[in-house]
């Protein structure tokens, strides 16, 4: 009996360790993340972030060197067209030292003499004038007595012209000395302030609201400064710059949302893709070829008033729409060795591979044409010690 007793109790403790081993070494059921599948609207989109524009902006500029008054226009300031917007007067002339005052004295001086000259001259050819014109008189008297010769006469005649222009000649050159006496004369001149000339307004080309004053100050400007920018905030556009792949399906007139700018999605339309690309290097080095794509605000200003000129936004270009579609995460979906897509369902506490098709995905959701049906639960983010069969544990939410 004892050695009976003995054995039993031998066989009941290495049926117990084998038992405890057996337990240990088991596989145990794998904590995963679940997810339901559902039905509803899916959206398939582009997105990308952009910024808001204005439709027309309008920067009024200097047309001359001029001296400019003050603005008193501020950014975020209406304005009507044919508002005067800035005030230009004829620049002053610069300041003149010792050693100009001295040439400028100088050449005063010499243009004087000249005008001497010239005006000596005048009267020495007016003299020369009187006494052909004298002497002619007396050829023409002898001439019709006959006592001279016709062709003495002709001389006559032809010298008189001569001091004519002569004469006109020489009033012509003392203008001109006249004239550079007193452009000599006026470096000399001292300079009044404001009255300097008749000022220039510059006006508003349309009804809008200053966006930037890059000169507030009075200052002296050169021709084409720019000295406002106006535009109305009523017509704003939004560009992001899709890449050329996802461009060719932002057909003009697609559907577009206009997010994350700080207030609620606003709903717009495509109106142009630009037909130039560009290359753009991302933030991780690569380069892209991306294009333009012109958004406009298709709801009514109010929508987004707040919404202004550089804002940065985010665009979502919708390329594909479903009222009644069979809806799992983009995180439950499982690539396969032939390509295609699958995902794991939980069935009877294991996890189960079943194939399905895809009929469109967006950064969220995928739409699902054929392999699940809603309500079923699917593995989202499924470990890589997932297999078809595997015991698994639904985590419990944080």
């Amino acid at each position: 009996m004892n050695v009976n007793r003995r054995n039993i109790s031998i066989i009941a403790a290495s049926a117990a360790c084998v038992a405890a081993l057996a337990w240990a070494f088991a596989p145990r059921p794998l904590e995963v993340e679940t997810a339901t599948v559902t039905r509803g609207r899916f959206e398939q989109s582009i997105e990308e972030d952009g910024r808001t524009r204005l439709r027309e902006r309008f920067t009024i500029s200097a047309p001359v060197a001029a001296r400019l008054a003050r603005i008193r226009l501020r950014e975020g300031d209406s304005v009507n067209a044919g508002d005067p917007i800035a005030v230009l007067t004829p620049v002053m002339s610069s300041m003149v030292d010792d050693r100009s005052l001295r040439e400028a004295t100088a050449r005063l001086k010499a243009a004087e003499a000249t005008a001497a000259g010239a005006a000596a001259r005048v009267d020495r050819a007016r003299i020369a004038r009187e006494e052909a014109r004298l002497e002619l008189q007396r050829t023409e008297k002898l001439a019709r007595e006959g006592f001279v010769a016709v062709s003495r006469l002709d001389s006559a005649r032809l010298a008189a012209d001569g001091t004519r222009r002569d004469l006109e000649a020489a009033q012509a050159a003392h203008a001109t000395a006249m004239h550079e006496r007193a452009q000599a004369a006026a470096v000399l001149q001292p300079v009044e302030r404001g009255a300097s000339g008749v000022p220039l307004q510059l006006r508003a080309p349309v009804t809008g609201v200053v966006l930037r004053v890059p000169i507030q100050s009075e200052a002296t400007v050169a021709p084409n400064t720019a000295l406002l920018e106006i535009g109305d905030p009523s017509r704003l556009e939004v560009v992001a710059e899709l890449l050329t792949t996802d461009a060719v399906l932002a057909q003009p007139g697609t559907l577009a949302r206009i997010e994350r700018w700080g207030g609620p999605p606003v709903e717009g339309r495509v109106r142009r893709v630009e037909p130039a690309a560009f290359t753009k290097v991302s933030a991780l080095g690569v380069e892209e070829q991306r294009v333009n794509v012109i958004i406009d605000l298709a709801e009514t200003p109010e929508a987004w008033r707040n919404m202004g000129d550089g804002f940065r936004v985010t665009v979502r270009v919708i390329t594909a729409t479903a009222t009644d579609a069979v809806q799992i995460p983009v995180g439950a979906l499982v690539p396969t060795e032939t390509g295609a897509m699958a995902s794991y369902v939980v069935e009877g506490g294991r996890a189960a591979l079943r194939p399905l098709e895809l009929a469109g995905r967006n950064s969220t959701m995928g739409w699902v044409s054929s392999g699940l049906q809603p309500g079923q639960r699917v593995i989202v983010y499924p470990p890589p010690s997932i297999t078809s069969g595997r015991r698994i544990q639904i985590r419990a939410p944080a």
